[in-house]
């Protein structure tokens, strides 16, 4: 599941500076540039402003986005790599309507405007919490922090606009006001008449802004202008007001305009730019432009070079410790080191680990680290020691590379025993920050965040930013109804987008929905999206990367609120951090941790087990059996469709195949070729060769320590940077390159120039060019995504233990699993169901018996015939559901249901429950939809007639007996039919996503059969690659990025999961198929592999529609007399459920239906259900006949 669907790849410049020559002084530089980071504003990035600029002479470029600075790190970047000067500044926006262009002279300087940001986005004037994204500052803020500030006050667009201000009482205030003796005083005024005031209150205001831009009145306003500025001590200020680079992005802006008005670009008026002038133009334009003012444009240069602050400038420190004894953090960072290696290997430390402590601590103390791993190693140790019950941790990527991170507890993989590459996770060479990522259970990080602020405080901790993106589908939305389409057409259009698969929003999307794609309004709306495509919509905040300082964080970066309570976090993210050099703490969710901690606790409750991550029992014959057969539904990082079918191939039997298992199935292996020749060498159809240079060249064995342990292919990241150091002879520098490549193949242009390097080395030394170059590719797909050795360790220890967990004690797994949810790849219904398979007895909700988790009972009941029950040691343990299954029951009203029957008893009746749980009539419905009184012996639909007469709960006993005398009014019991069951399980679905009763297909089997189609667990009995028909509910979509455009479904019948693999082609013909059915028909090839099935479509049908026929609420309802309720009448017309048979009649149907007419479609209802298109309607209740699936991409 991706982190963030809202996330874009960084856009960067892609040419190597040392290729640039620096550019020759321009006379003037730019200062009034707003970005895209003033959201809603500038139509363009720094990468276009920055090239633009360069393109157009100029040498220095600035930057003042609106209250922020959230973009002045990559303007600073990109600059630098084009070897221009950037000019960091911000425009400073007041609550009294003023606008100031504020640059710093110094760091000090910079410091005040970050706290002044940061002021005005973590309290409200009145000094509240602010909402996130708001910033509230006022003139009185901006003079107590505009010391050694350049301001440029901004005129407004109406020169004679009046403002109001608190003018201090030093201030000489007009004749015949009422101003107090002493204290400020609000004054109300025009712009011209304000300005020596606000002169006199800000000492650091000495430029006035003017900008030519073709209005008609441009001459006599910048004369007007001059002299305002000559009267009150300033100058004049050339700028453009620059909100784009180029002026064809001026119909973007105004689009931006709307959205951020909330109007249409046709309604939005005066709010707009009057033409396109606002772009980006060269020095020798502005000076033309401002040839009547030269002063302005020496002004604006003047200002740049007076402004000489970098943010190079900004050295990172650390916060301070005190440390036991005196000791300094070095000193305390070896004696917890050796400590910690004592209790790691209790039969003394080896030789080569003493030897491997000493050189990483050496390096630590080189680089002056000590204090980050000892944070590293504190927070570790609140989460497992300082709370009660522990929260289940452990660190991972490049740091379990690390010896003294394992000795210190922060990682589980022992480095040495995996011949780890600590080079990887540290270098000298690099001169770049470690990155320790630790994983803590997702439902306790909290208190481990909180934690962190409490020790560090919040003026020295904050979280990274993420920059949220417009994505197609968002895009299209808001350009949509900016440019005053319908929500209607933007839905259409939107739905042909299916999540992060799409990068665009096209006339073929625009055809598939029926629409004229000639029509000039759509293709410009369509063209506006293109463009809208990738830029930065709002910030949010890290998924859990803090930044520590020693001194105040307010002074390096604006910190803002974030939208959960009592988050804070700063403006850059994690590559602005990266550029900087400033080390972050990952402070990460994992749901694995979060079900493994629950299952553990449920061992020791019901099996009385006490177990740790390091206490599972190791290397187990029947897990890895388990997961030799692809059963790993519910296990860590193996449960996707490409983890499933590689297991049953590699067929792992040791901690180290795991390792690879989770490695391999990656786009780096993927893409250079490495996972077949891996495959064929395992099961020793080819012969396991270790490439080797020619003898001149180099020993034999020279790739033997590298590749060995992988049968001669490289799999992870270590091993291609050892080929690239070893085998092509790259200095550490050039190897350093590579490794930035890694992650940047995507955005930079030194592809060709490696991959020629490492490629011809290698041939040069003798390697088979075939070899080297799928080295490259393999390093090319790391890339996109791969993981090191040291990271595919760490996570295939929790591969290990969920598997043997899941494989022994699979009640407690699958309880664990349903209330850690939402996580994993599977909903709660297919983990219900895999728990049955594997002899589970899962119970229903009901207010009598359920918790609201999911709990584990106690039963004598064999387990079902067929069940796999192999490893089992919970024969005896039922699972049974909890109240969170019920959607729409809130987790307070589950909590005193559950304390009223803790206090008094099992409920004896409906009203009972109502009385003493004291919840509202529509909670109490809300239970009987879920028929969740099953122990009363009431059915569903008694239990919502019941529920339904009930009054609510009185508030004064004075009409206590009436409410009673109008509840006791019918005491007959009313006799009511049973649900048909096909009804029972829509009801199921609607209520908890799940049904225990059966599932949708098997009311469909009977018609599906007399229409050839083939159940799942007949699949293998056909011929291979015969053609076959298969059905099945949409339980999951993914189109991988290294699967070349295929798309993998899986579908779901009554007998189990079907394979789908659907080719490129034919995804693109039957989109709407693909991305809306629910309910799929398909007609495809049958192939096999091992323990592996797949259907290879060849076309696919949306059968959606076939689900209504399962739900009464979609028959038009006969309205019969009040007396023939209690005693319905037969009928003699026929039911339109009536084929929709399982092969044997409902037990349950025992008496006869009343009368109903024949089914027609859906009526008009929600559109918006996802089951079918426009056109069509629906009924309110079918919004969720079946849940929607699972799209990964």
């Amino acid at each position: 599941m991706p982190e963030n669907d809202l996330l874009q790849p960084r856009r960067t410049i892609e040419l190597d500076p040392d290729t640039i020559d620096a550019p020759s002084r321009a006379p003037f530089v730019e200062l009034g540039l707003v970005s895209c980071f003033s959201f809603l504003r500038g139509a363009s990035d720094a990468v276009d402003l920055v090239l633009t600029a360069r393109a157009l002479g100029y040498d220095a470029i600035g930057i003042a986005d609106a209250n922020s600075m959230a973009g002045v790190v990559r303007v600073h970047t990109e600059a630098r790599t084009l070897k221009m000067r950037p000019v960091i500044g911000t425009r400073i926006e007041t609550v009294e309507g003023f606008a100031f262009l504020a640059y710093p002279r110094d760091r000090a300087a910079y410091g005040r405007l970050c706290s002044l940001i940061s002021a005005g986005r973590m309290a409200t004037l009145d000094g509240e919490w602010q909402e996130k994204g708001a910033c509230d500052i006022n003139l009185a803020m901006l003079v107590d922090h505009a010391e050694d500030v350049h301001l440029v006050i901004m005129p407004p667009r109406d020169l004679d606009r009046h403002f109001t201000v608190a003018v201090p009482s030093n201030v000489v205030a007009f004749p015949g006001s009422t101003t107090p003796a002493f204290g400020p005083y609000r004054l109300t005024a025009p712009f011209p008449d304000l300005l020596r005031h606000l002169r006199a209150m800000l000492p650091g205001m000495g430029h006035l802004a003017a900008a030519y831009l073709y209005q008609g009145n441009d001459i006599a306003r910048i004369d007007r202008l001059d002299a305002l500025a000559r009267a009150n001590g300033m100058r004049l200020l050339a700028t453009n007001d620059v909100h784009y680079h180029a002026a064809d992005r001026r119909p973007l802006q105004d689009v931006m305009t709307a959205i951020r008005h909330k109007t249409t670009v046709a309604a939005a008026g005066h709010l707009l730019h009057g033409n396109s002038e606002r772009h980006l133009k060269s020095p020798a334009e502005m000076a033309r432009l401002f040839a009547r003012w030269p002063h302005a444009i020496a002004a604006a240069r003047a200002v740049a070079d007076a402004c000489t602050f970098s943010l190079e400038e900004l050295q990172y420190e650390y916060p301070e410790e005190i440390y036991p004894q005196g000791m300094g953090p070095q000193d305390y960072l070896e004696m917890e080191t050796f400590w910690g290696a004592t209790d790691r290997y209790p039969h003394g430390v080896p030789d080569h680990i003493l030897a491997t402590l000493e050189k990483e601590l050496a390096l630590i103390a080189k680089m002056g680290l000590a204090r980050y791993f000892l944070t590293i190693k504190g927070i570790v140790d609140f989460a497992r020691y300082e709370v009660d019950p522990p929260i289940l941790c452990q660190g991972r990527g490049s740091a379990a590379n690390s010896a003294v991170c394992y000795c210190l507890g922060i990682t589980s993989v022992d480095p040495a025993h995996h011949q780890l590459l600590f080079d990887r996770f540290i270098s000298e060479d690099r001169k770049e920050p470690p990155d320790i990522d630790v994983d803590f259970e997702h439902e306790r990080r909290e208190e481990v965040i909180q934690h962190i602020y409490r020790r560090y405080g919040r003026h020295r901790a904050g979280l990274c930013a993420t920059v949220i993106h417009y994505r197609p589908r968002m895009a299209i939305r808001e350009v949509g109804k900016a440019m005053g389409l319908t929500e209607d057409v933007t839905a259409a259009l939107a739905r042909t987008v299916w999540g992060g698969w799409g990068k665009e929003v096209s006339e073929k999307h625009a055809a598939e929905t029926g629409m004229d794609v000639t029509d000039p309004h759509l293709r410009r709306v369509l063209k506006l999206t293109e463009q809208m495509v990738g830029m930065p919509r709002h910030l949010s905040q890290h998924v859990g990367g803090f930044i520590l300082t020693e001194g105040a964080l307010t002074a390096t970066v604006p910190v803002g609120n974030g939208a959960m309570p009592d988050r804070t976090f700063i403006e850059w993210d994690k590559d602005d951090i990266e550029a900087l050099g400033i080390l972050k703490v990952d402070v990460l969710a994992l749901g694995m941790l979060t079900c493994i901690r629950k299952c553990l606790n449920l061992l020791e409750d019901h099996h009385d087990r006490s177990l740790t991550l390091a206490s599972v029992p190791r290397e187990d014959p029947e897990t890895y059996a388990m997961l030799r057969k692809g059963d790993s539904l519910g296990v860590f990082q193996v449960e996707s469709r490409a983890q499933m079918n590689m297991l049953p191939r590699l067929r792992p039997r040791e901690f180290y195949d795991l390792v690879i298992q989770v490695a391999i199935v990656r786009p780096g292996p993927i893409q250079g070729d490495m996972v077949h020749p891996y495959l064929k060498r395992r099961r020793g159809a080819e012969q396991v060769q270790i490439p080797a240079p020619s003898p001149e060249h180099g020993p034999p064995d020279e790739l033997s320590s590298i590749l060995e342990r992988t049968l001669g292919v490289p799999i992870f990241q270590e091993q291609a940077m050892k080929i690239a150091l070893d085998a092509a002879r790259f200095s550490s520098k050039e190897a350093n390159r590579l490794r930035k490549a890694m992650a940047t193949f995507r955005s930079r242009g030194m592809v060709d120039e490696l991959q020629d390097m490492m490629v011809e080395r290698m041939v040069d030394r003798g390697y088979d060019r075939d070899f080297a170059q799928r080295c490259f590719n393999q390093i090319r797909g790391f890339g996109e995504y791969g993981f090191p050795e040291s990271h595919a360790a760490s996570f295939a220890h929790l591969v290990y233990v969920s598997s043997w967990l899941k494989c022994h004690f699979p009640a407690a797994f699958g309880c664990a699993l349903l209330n850690s949810q939402p996580m994993g790849f599977y909903a709660p219904a297919q983990i219900v169901r895999d728990a049955a398979e594997h002899g589970v007895q899962v119970l229903p909700v009901d207010v009598n018996l359920s918790a609201w988790d999911c709990t584990l009972e106690v039963t004598g009941l064999a387990n079902e015939a067929g069940a796999d029950v192999s490893g089992r040691q919970d024969r005896h343990i039922a699972l049974r559901l909890g109240l969170r299954q019920i959607d729409g029951l809130p987790e307070h009203v589950a909590a005193k249901l559950v304390a009223a029957r803790a206090d008094g008893g099992a409920y004896a009746d409906v009203a009972e429950l109502r009385d003493r749980a004291r919840i509202g009539p529509a909670h109490v419905e809300r239970l009987a939809s879920a028929d969740a009184f099953q122990s009363m012996d009431l059915t569903r639909r008694q239990a919502l007639w019941d529920a339904r007469s009930l009054v609510a709960a009185p508030d004064l006993p004075l009409f206590a007996h009436a409410d009673e005398r109008d509840e006791g009014a019918e005491r007959r019991r009313a006799i009511l039919p049973r649900m048909p069951l096909s009804e029972e399980v829509v009801a199921d679905y609607q209520t908890t996503r799940l049904s225990l009763k059966a599932h949708p297909l098997a009311f469909l089997r009977a018609s599906l059969a007399d229409r050839g189609f083939v159940r799942a667990v007949d699949l293998r009995a056909r011929k291979f690659r015969s053609m076959v028909q298969v059905a099945g509910v949409v339980l999951i979509r993914q189109r991988p990025g290294s699967a070349k455009g295929v798309c993998f479904i899986t579908l779901e019948d009554e007998t189990g999961v079907i394979n789908l693999v659907v080719w490129p082609d034919l995804k693109e013909k039957q989109r709407t198929v693909v991305m809306g059915a629910r309910l799929m028909e398909v007609r495809g090839r049958v192939e096999y592999d091992d323990e592996v099935i797949h259907v290879i479509a060849h076309h696919m049908t949306d059968a959606t529609r076939e689900l209504h026929r399962l739900s009464d609420d979609l028959l038009r309802p006969v309205i019969a007399r009040a007396d023939h309720v209690n005693s319905p009448l037969a009928c003699g017309k026929p039911n339109p459920r009536d084929d929709l048979r399982t092969g044997a009649d409902d037990p349950h149907n025992t008496q006869a239906a009343g009368p109903v007419e024949p089914w027609q479609p859906p009526g008009p209802g929600n559109r918006e259900c996802g089951f079918h298109g426009p056109e069509a309607g629906g009924h309110p209740r079918d919004v969720r006949i079946i849940p929607k699936s699972r799209d990964f991409h």
